[in-house]
């Protein structure tokens, strides 16, 4: 928090001094309130009446300016505090890895960058709004009614501490409930998430009341974790008022004994039950602050937790190396790539690379070696979990190899900034994701500089211009988080052409033409050939008419590659390689 209001701290000072004249405003009120009891009423002066009633006005009137200021200027530091803390989460969070992530929780990410912040928030503006306002009230209050009588302060010093046993005591129950409570929280979001994500798997399996009922449990969990927390701070300001209003009690009752033995003034006794009531306000403002703080520190540990994690990915050490190039790509449309020149070699080549999850029994990938040429495809194929897309991943480095090196164009990869390194790479993963916004919006990821003419040349070369121009706005058609309002194939195609725009000298296909027809896959491939004559291009395929042109098929299985070569050389030598291509009917129609 103190790196945080770093920025902030000439409006902490003035915070501070408008709380100070507040605050000493409030307390000099009563004692003008008294001298207006004794000198002017009781002595029958007009004058003074007058004189001090003015002056109590003016001071009134100062107080409210003063905390008005500082309300407004405490909202203010508190929300610019929330808005550094979602955008240092944000920041954290895009640094993180798929696996590190998945130690989170996608709903415990969101849940920590969207309700934990709010309830710091929430405690900033108390802190800042009583930063000093309450103690100066509190403190003030109890020396002035001692100032006021000696003998009745008595009460108020054995009020205060049996009011603060009670509120630590509320306060320590209350820390570990609010903590388990954002567990909940995270838990019906995570169950929330998945049943709308879901929904037509539940459907399609009957399972809506096993859902609702699983809904139900987290819910009730929750409720009745709040209600207990509630409960106790419910209970707070009764048992406060209680203590209070006793002491109140007492006061009245002592004091008017001493008022009619003559040993207290009506003015004093007036006075010292306002100061009783200023310290009730400033243990009031106290109280909501630690009821408060409690939810907030329990916050706090959670986004700590994610802000104190350090990637496992993370920039390579060198600055030099190479950068996407300047036509590396030849490409229909005139221009510079988004990132400025680059290698004239990208060769990518793979040296005994190897893969293992942490805790893993056995690796997903070893002894992994091959090179792929610019101007070639070089094409993947295997069953499921052979680890095609896992290998895929180790090049942009959204997984680190575990042993075995990769480099490109003769640059090792892990010595490259991740920027650099990814910025030489076009990438059509293998989860066709459009953001929301426009096609123009999405298209530009690729190239943020692209003019409506290359996002035209790029969807036509992907086959989805057709669609496009049917659609009634164009490339400023909406796109829906996730991009389902287009079918699968539609989304393989705008994906692929955001990646073209970007004219990187490396491209990765990872399994993205499985949702279009052969026919389509035909004309796609048929039309990305002048394109990326000079590029370096991996493909992840099922399909086997999909590589049957590539320079070099490697087959993997179990993790290992156990062929390689053309389609012809695989289909002569390898049987893992003729048994993939049987089973897809295609023995006799391709070459």
């Amino acid at each position: 928090m103190g790196r945080l209001l770093s920025a902030h701290k000439v409006t902490v000072l003035a915070i501070v001094l408008l709380q100070l004249v507040q605050s000493s405003a409030n307390l000099l009120l009563p004692t003008l309130n008294a001298a207006i009891i004794d000198d002017g009423i009781v002595g029958r002066n007009t004058a003074k009446i007058l004189d001090l009633g003015v002056w109590m006005a003016g001071i009134a009137a100062v107080q409210v300016v003063a905390a008005i200021i500082a309300g407004y200027l405490g909202a203010v530091v508190a929300m610019d505090v929330g808005r550094q803390l979602r955008e240092e989460l944000f920041a954290k969070v895009q640094s993180l890895s798929s696996q590190e992530v998945a130690v989170f929780g996608a709903a415990s990410l969101v849940t920590r960058a969207t309700n934990d912040v709010a309830q710091i928030q929430n405690l900033a503006v108390l802190v800042f709004t009583m930063l000093v306002a309450a103690p100066a009230i509190f403190l003030g209050g109890i020396a002035l009614a001692i100032h006021q009588d000696l003998a009745l302060s008595g009460i108020v010093i054995a009020v205060v501490p049996l009011l603060t046993v009670i509120m630590a005591v509320i306060v320590r129950r209350l820390v570990p409930l609010y903590r388990e409570g954002q567990g909940l929280i995270d838990r019906i979001s995570r169950v929330l998430r998945e049943q709308i994500i879901g929904a037509n798997v539940i459907r399609g399996f009957v399972r809506q009341g096993h859902e609702i009922r699983r809904f139900n449990g987290a819910n009730q969990d929750l409720t009745r974790n709040n209600l207990r927390s509630a409960l106790l701070v419910a209970g707070m300001m009764p048992m406060i008022m209680l203590v209070v209003n006793l002491s109140s009690v007492g006061v009245v009752w002592f004091g008017g004994h001493r008022i009619e033995s003559g040993e207290m003034r009506l003015g004093a006794l007036t006075a010292f039950i306002a100061y009783i009531l200023q310290i009730l306000i400033a243990i009031m403002m106290a109280m909501y602050v630690f009821m408060t703080a409690p939810r907030a520190a329990a916050c706090a540990e959670r986004i700590q937790a994610v802000l104190d994690t350090v990637p496992a990915i993370a920039d390579g050490p060198g600055p030099d190396g190479p950068r996407p190039a300047d036509n590396t790509v030849e490409s229909g449309v005139d221009g510079h790539g988004p990132n400025g020149p680059g290698p004239a070699d990208n060769t990518v080549e793979f040296r005994d690379v190897a893969f293992a999850y942490p805790g893993a029994e056995a690796p997903v990938l070893a002894g992994i070696s091959f090179k792929a040429l610019p101007g070639t495809t070089t094409a993947i194929i295997g069953a499921t979990g052979s680890g095609k897309s896992t290998l895929l991943n180790l090049l942009p480095r959204f997984l680190n190899t575990t042993a075995g090196n990769i480099t490109i164009g003769g640059h090792a990869v892990r010595a490259l900034p991740l920027e650099v390194l990814r910025g030489l790479i076009g990438l059509v993963p293998q989860h066709s994701y459009l953001f929301s916004g426009t096609i123009a919006d999405n298209l530009r990821m690729g190239s943020p500089a692209a003019t409506d003419e290359e996002l035209w040349a790029a969807l036509t070369t992907a086959q989805a211009a057709g669609f496009v121009r049917q659609l009634p706005h164009g490339l400023q058609s909406p796109v829906s988080q996730g991009g389902t309002n287009f079918s699968g194939g539609q989304r393989q195609r705008l994906c692929i052409a955001r990646a073209l725009l970007r004219r990187a000298p490396v491209y990765l296909f990872d399994d993205s033409f499985s949702a279009l027809d052969y026919g389509t896959d035909y004309r796609l491939r048929e039309a990305m050939k002048p394109l990326l004559r000079s590029a370096t291009v991996l493909i992840v395929a099922e399909r086997v008419a999909t590589i049957v042109d590539a320079g070099l098929i490697l087959v993997l299985e179990g993790g290992r590659i156990v062929a390689q070569g053309t389609h012809r050389e695989l289909m002569d030598a390898s049987p893992s390689y003729q048994e993939i291509a049987a089973s897809q009917l295609v023995l006799e129609e391709t070459p």
